[in-house]
Formats: structure tokens, sequence, C-alpha cells
């Protein structure tokens, strides 16, 4: 036996002992007790999950996991793009609580699991059929189930012959699964998605036409499920196609967390504390994993082009400015706020605000970072002319009467270039390595908000620009402030005067 095999089957024999260990059964239990219980288990899939699986149950069964298997109950012809953040448990519940739940809900079952490749198809595929055989409360409620002869791995059946279990490697033949006249009725692709196919889009257009011509043909009759789960990491993935091309398919898209408020989607499981831990392990990826927000590398600006440093002290820079770009509900846009400083030919990005929020949070944002200024820096608030509106103005006012004082909040005219255009004017500065960030934000999740959506700026973009548009446009009121001077040294060559750095005073 080959030592993946040997390891392989050492895991199984693991699983099953502490499966055996974890369920136990009521040895003075009545029939009459034990039909209540399976009853009840039949109606509330909660339940069932205490009851039968309680080595899963280390926290309470989470709203959307509940949503989810009875949606499933109710539609036997379900398309469920599983969108689950990381940690949700979506294989547990789409590979085998919810199966096993139809089972016991007295459905005839014959789930095909597709793994990225067929061991770990076999893989996902082991841990409801080891259920089946080490179970004990199982066997309690509905018999021993372990039919010999028919229990191989990757492929098994049970006594009661109600429930057939196939493993399937991505893009393997699909054609002709059936067991005599039966043919599969549910169906799982379980996180398809690797480092190697993200980078591959012609792989996963294969795989989606595969989906939809091979796998999901091989089902026939009145019950034709598929659930497909997948976390959202990358911009471009098999399920993100999926869902493209079939609009009407449900998405069940959960985010395991509010990354303003850290609040989680499963609090019965993980607390606010934990989510801020995973993102200083690494904000980016615990935004990919945890949210869904996919990580961007640009094509126009690029990561290589970010420079973080320590900015000099702020009386040094000769203007600070912060520029609003507004969002009124908040719902669909960002609020954003930037704050740059020049100092020399240099631009600084000291401070960013970019959220889904009420405008309100943008203006206090914006009272607040003054109140740290000291008393030699002014920060120069701008907005443009084309928001300046009552709605605004009464967002300022009341925020006004909570500080008992005025911004220094001036409006802007607006350009009247086309947006990206804009933006691109941009490029220049930062190809010139005349743009800093403030790496004492680095790991500030608007600073990195900002620069998701910098990244996302390219010809045809649909992503959001908020963070960019207020970028641009405080970087196009600084850049007034560089001087230029003629050489008479050079034949009357521009230069840029760089000068020692006047102090920030009002202007």
């Amino acid at each position: 036996m080959k030592q993946e095999e040997k390891q392989a089957v050492s895991r199984y024999l693991e699983r099953l002992r502490l499966i055996r260990e974890g369920t136990a059964v009521n040895p003075f239990e009545t029939p009459e007790e034990k039909a209540t219980v399976i009853e009840r288990m039949r109606k509330n899939v909660a339940f069932m999950v205490k009851t039968i699986l309680p080595h899963y149950a280390t926290a309470e069964s989470a709203d959307f996991q509940i949503r989810l298997a009875n949606r499933v109950a109710r539609d036997k012809t379900c398309r469920e793009l599983v969108r689950w953040g990381r940690g949700l448990a979506k294989s547990v519940w789409c590979d085998l609580i919810i199966p096993l739940w139809l089972w016991i809900r007295g459905e005839d079952i014959y789930m095909v699991i597709v793994g990225n490749n067929e061991d770990k198809a076999i893989l996902l595929l082991s841990d409801i059929q080891a259920e089946f055989e080490a179970n004990q409360a199982l066997k309690h409620y509905f018999g021993d189930q372990m039919l010999r002869g028919s229990w191989e791995n990757g492929n098994f059946r049970t006594k009661d012959n109600r429930f057939r279990g196939k493993a399937l490697g991505m893009g393997q033949e699909a054609r002709g699964l059936r067991i005599q006249a039966v043919r599969p009725n549910y169906i799982v692709c379980d996180d398809l998605e690797d480092k190697d196919t993200v980078k591959n889009p012609a792989r996963q257009d294969e795989i989606v036409y595969w989906i939809e011509s091979s796998l999901l043909k091989t089902m026939d009759g009145p019950v034709r499920r598929y659930l497909h789960p997948n976390n959202d990491f990358a911009p471009r993935t098999i399920q993100n196609q999926l869902e493209k091309k079939h609009p009407h398919w449900h998405l069940d898209l959960v985010k395991a967390y509010d990354k303003q408020t850290y609040a989680p989607a499963w609090p019965q499981k993980y607390d606010a504390d934990y989510y801020r831990q995973v993102e200083q392990d690494g904000i980016i990826s615990a935004h990919a994993e945890y949210l869904h927000e996919p990580v961007i590398e640009g094509k126009i600006f690029t990561r290589d082009l970010i420079q973080w440093a320590k900015p000099p002290r702020l009386n040094t820079f000769k203007v600070i400015a912060g520029h609003w770009d507004v969002a009124y509900s908040g719902k669909n846009d960002y609020n954003a706020v930037s704050v740059m400083g020049l100092h020399g030919i240099d631009f600084w990005k000291l401070k960013t605000f970019c959220r889904q929020c009420e405008m309100e949070d943008a203006i206090r944002f914006m009272y607040e970072y003054t109140r740290l200024m000291p008393p030699s820096v002014i920060i120069h608030w701008r907005v443009e002319s084309q928001f300046w509106n009552k709605p605004v103005q009464q967002a300022i006012l009341k925020v006004r009467k909570e500080y008992g004082k005025p911004l220094n909040l001036v409006v802007a005219d607006r350009s009247r270039q086309k947006k990206y255009d804009r933006l691109i004017t941009m490029h220049p500065y930062y190809q010139g390595r005349r743009v800093f960030h403030n790496i004492a934000e680095e790991a500030n999740n608007d600073m990195q908000e900002g620069l998701k959506q910098l990244y996302g700026i390219e010809p045809g973009y649909t992503t959001h620009d908020d963070s960019p548009d207020a970028d641009q446009q405080v970087m196009e009121y600084l850049s007034q402030f560089v001087v230029f001077q003629l050489d008479e040294n050079d034949g009357g060559t521009e230069i840029v005067e760089t000068g020692t750095p006047r102090r920030n005073n009002r202007m």
C-alpha cells in the first residue's frame, strides 16, 4: 500500500473512532420517545444536528445555515451558489448535514460530490460515509446502514438502498452516472477553485461548460438538486462565472463578519475579537477569504507603485488638504475622504476614510482628524460643488452642532474631464515615485479599501471608484502649490522648485 493510501486509511479510522466516542444513545428510551425524537429531527434540522451529529455541533446552528437547509428541502430542483465566508461550515452543511437530513426525512438520495480532483472528492465523501459506519446515534434511530460489498472509498450504498454516495473529480466523465435506473439527484461541487484555476480563465470556462453540459445533465427526474459551495476570493472564479451565466440561480451570500463593527455572522461560534485577530495576520487576505472581496492585482495602478513610509512632521508640509467624495445613502457607494499633504514635490497620503455609511460619519471623521492636528497645522477640507445641496448642508449642520464649531470646508468646482481620464492623471505621479502612503495606516481598513478601488481602475472598469476620485481631486488641488521656475543655466528648462518646505500655515 502506498504511503498516501496508508495515511488516508489512518485518517478514516481515526474519524471512525472520534464519531463512536462522540455519539451516545439512551438505552432506556421507549419506542414512543424514540418515534418522537425521529419526528422532531425530520422537522428541525438544528435539532437533528444536536441529536445525531454532536461532534459537529460545537456551536448552535446559525440562522443562515438553517435557512439554506430548509430552502433545499422545499425546492427539489434548486440551484444553490453557496457563497459563505471561510469558517462558516459550508462544506459540512452541503456535503453532510443537508443530504443526511433529507435522507432522515424519507427521501432517496443519490449524492455525487465533485472535488478539485478525485482524491479530494473521496476525502469529502468519506465524512458522511463515516457517519453511516460509526455513528451510534444514527444506528440507534435508523439501524445499521453499512452494506458490506458496497462500501468502497468514493462509492458506497446504504443497507436500506436509499442513500448512495459517489466521488468524482472535476472534469471527469459524468455521463452515465447511474445505478441501474437510478440517477444522481443531489450534486455538490465543493471548493473547485485553487491557485491554478484562478490564473487560467480558459480552464474555468471549460469547467463551467462541463458542469452545464455533462454534470447537470446526468440528473434525470423530478429531483435534481445542485449546490456549489465556494467563497469568492478571486476576481474571476468558476462560481461567479456560473452566477453571471445563470442569474436565476440562487446566490446564498454570507460574509463572515462586518468589517466596520466586526460583528460575526455566526455569533454562536465566533466573537468580534476573533476577526480582529484574523485581520492582524493579513487584512487583504482576510477580506478575500472571509468577506468575498477579491484581491485585485491592478493593471494600471499596480501594487509595486505603492510606497509605504513614515511621513515627515506635519508642520513641515507645504499644504495639507482633504477631499470628500459624497455618497448620500452609503448603501451602494462609499463616502470617501482622502487626506494628503504636499512635501517638496511629493504627495503623501496621510489618512483616508472610505466606508459605506451615512454622510454624518464622514463629516465626523473630518472633525476628529482636525482635532488631532497641532495648532500650527491647517487642513483645507474640500467638497465638490455638484454635491453642495440641501441634504449635504443639513448633514454638516447636524454634526456642526455636535462639535460646536464650523469645519474649514470649501466648495470646489468640479472638473469637466471624464472621470476615467481624471483618474489616470494620477498615474505619472505614481510612476515618478512621487506618491507615498503613511505606513502607520497600512493595516487600516479604510486605507486598504481605498487601495483596492485604486487597483480596479482600468478601461471599462465597473468597480467602486469613490476613494480614487477623492485622491485625484485632492492631488489636483495640491499640485497648484508645486512651483516651477526657469533654470537660466540650462537653456531655460523648467525645473521644479524643491527648496526647503515651508511650514503649513493658512493660505
